[in-house]
């Protein structure tokens, strides 16, 4: 019962399983230790009652006393117990299972975050553990202790009067049946829910993230009134899944408490046949003022987790995904890097078809080649940031492949055009560089970069926050910046994605000047998309429809009137040229 299937089923880590059984054994405990109250009042009734017919004295009241504060007293003991496995304990997974997502989404290849958007994953880390916490802690020990409880109790009344019992518990299995009937209804209503829910995120996150491009073309209105419909659909499967779950679970509560009256209808059908006394029939209907208790919260839960299969679907995929593993030991032997046959497919799309090439150690390898025809990929397979889906890629000789991706990454700098940084200071952004840097270790990278200049004026020097991807700076700042990051981090492969490109000439000149003192004695292979500034390269890559069409010396390449190389160096020239 408590085995793998069940772990996978609630999406639960080991000690989560371990948690769940606890509860689900508090709650056995305290259904039961509640039917030990009626136990009690029974126990009263009957003494009572002899008082009547046998002229018995009636219970001490010392007596009864003694036992109404033992129940009161174990009773807080019992729930105590309840609340801190189904609750402290549970708390306890529920940051588990965030630090356990996190640290999975750190080892998934990068191809992984381009078929999920950033609002889908923070809703699979935030949304999905809410509603599984919920489960977790509402619903786990709460159901499944029901459940045991109830046969235990079942098992009892029926050894003690078989006709009673059926006639108290025959709702139970009928309602839960009715329930388990509706899952198809809930777990589509769910899947409705929480597409509605992403499509809210993403359009939220789509207008905070362009609301200049907004306001500059006038169209605030348009992208709000397309905000409002989006949630207004939310809400509408919101409401129409609780509509869909309250249907059934009130008629599965209705049809239980007709248990009720067929117990009344028994008893007295019984006891006018004189097949037993009053007394059984109270008890019996004491029985049934708790035996349905915990179900009428079951019925609700046991709705809640119908629902809740798709937020564990979306957990589990996580986790099923394959992550990039290898080994932590890492000697190559020089930092040469070769491509050998490298095949790979996005989508079932084919981008690179057998590339082959080598960027050698202490050179300067320049891919360029019309949008679309593969160089960025290229770039992002020599990290292992991706996967090859065929062939070789190596460093110095080792198969990246069988290198631990944060282990490979440690001998390589990525400086691209879209520099990521940090709502943090100057000093902290560049020490991301190297962990554990000294300030004056960083002062010099940064002086390297030609960072001096624009740090001096700020507020606080180094100690300044920059804002959000560092909003208060400009582009070739946080050019600057990302450059000095790898200066500290001084890695022997470089990889450089048209690090100039978006900058003026003033900044361009100075972001120059701090590459040139990166690239030294490194490993470099450049992403270019202007021909001029791979002119003083020591090889250019062509590559063309996924394939390497040219291969050789910039100046032989240029020479070559045929080749892709001269046509594009052609074209930049005619295009460097035009005026208004």
């Amino acid at each position: 019962m408590f085995g793998k299937k069940f772990q996978r089923k609630y999406a639960l880590s080991d000690k989560g399983v371990q948690s769940a059984k606890k509860g689900m054994a508090w709650t056995v405990v305290v259904n039961l230790f509640a039917m030990c109250g009626m136990g009690i009042l029974y126990f009263l009734m009957q003494r009572f009652m002899n008082t009547l017919t046998d002229n018995a004295s009636l219970p001490s009241v010392w007596l009864f006393l003694a036992l109404v504060v033992a129940f009161i007293a174990l009773s807080l003991i019992t729930h105590y117990q309840q609340y801190r496995c189904t609750y402290g304990l549970v708390y306890e997974e529920v940051k588990t299972m965030r630090v356990g997502l996190a640290e999975r989404l750190r080892k998934l290849p990068l191809g992984y975050f381009g078929k999920r958007d950033l609002a889908d994953l923070t809703e699979t880390l935030m949304g999905d553990v809410n509603r599984m916490e919920h489960v977790w802690s509402h619903v786990l020990g709460y159901l499944y202790g029901s459940y045991i409880s109830t046969a235990i109790i079942a098992v009892m009344l029926l050894i003690y009067d078989w006709r009673m019992a059926l006639a108290c518990l025959w709702g139970v299995p009928v309602a839960f049946l009715l329930l388990f009937g509706s899952r198809k209804l809930a777990k589509k209503a769910s899947e409705t829910s929480k597409k509605a829910a992403i499509t809210v995120s993403d359009g939220i996150q789509e207008t905070l993230e362009n609301i200049r491009e907004i306001k500059a073309t006038n169209q605030e209105q348009r992208y709000l009134d397309g905000l409002n419909k989006k949630i207004d659909a939310h809400e509408k499967t919101l409401l129409k899944g609780e509509f869909v779950a309250g249907i059934f679970v009130n008629a599965a509560s209705v049809i239980m408490r007709l248990g009720v009256a067929t117990t009344i209808l028994t008893g007295a059908t019984l006891i006018l046949s004189g097949k037993i006394d009053f007394m059984l029939l109270f008890m019996f209907l004491l029985v049934i003022t708790r035996i349905y208790a915990p179900f009428d919260q079951s019925l609700a839960l046991i709705a809640e987790v119908f629902m809740s299969e798709i937020s564990v679907n979306r957990l589990l995929e996580i986790y099923d995904t394959p992550t990039a593993t290898g080994t932590e030991e890492f000697e190559p032997n020089g930092h040469d890097i070769t491509f050998e046959n490298v095949e790979f497919a996005y989508d079932n799309e084919q981008v690179l078809k057998g590339v082959s090439f080598t960027a050698n150690e202490g050179e300067v390898t320049a891919l360029v080649g019309p949008s679309g025809s593969g160089k960025s990929t290229c770039a992002r397979l020599a990290a292992r940031l991706w996967d090859a889906t065929d062939g070789t890629i190596r460093v110095g000789g080792v198969d990246i492949s069988t290198v631990e991706p944060e282990t490979l990454l440690s001998d390589y700098s990525m400086v691209f055009q879209d520099v990521v940084l940090f709502d943090d200071t100057v000093m902290e952004n560049i020490r991301l560089g190297k962990h554990g840097a000294t300030d004056e270790e960083v002062k010099a990278a940064a002086a390297a970069a030609n960072c001096d200049e624009f740090i001096s004026k700020l507020p606080r020097g180094y100690d300044t926050p920059i804002g959000e991807n560092g909003a208060k700076l400009s582009g070739g700042e946080r050019q600057r910046i990302s450059i000095a990051r790898a200066l500290l981090k001084n890695a022997p492969i470089v990889l450089l994605d048209e690090a100039t490109a978006s900058l003026d000439v003033e900044n361009e000149t100075k972001v120059q000047g701090a590459l040139s003192r990166l690239l030294q004695n490194k490993t470099v292979l450049v992403i270019a998309h202007r021909m001029r500034t791979v002119e003083a390269a020591d090889k250019i890559v062509v590559l063309a429809d996924g394939r390497v069409a040219e291969e050789g010396k910039p100046e032989e390449l240029k020479a070559n009137k045929d080749s892709i190389f001269h046509l594009m160096t052609e074209l930049q020239a005619v295009s460097a040229n035009w005026n208004i």
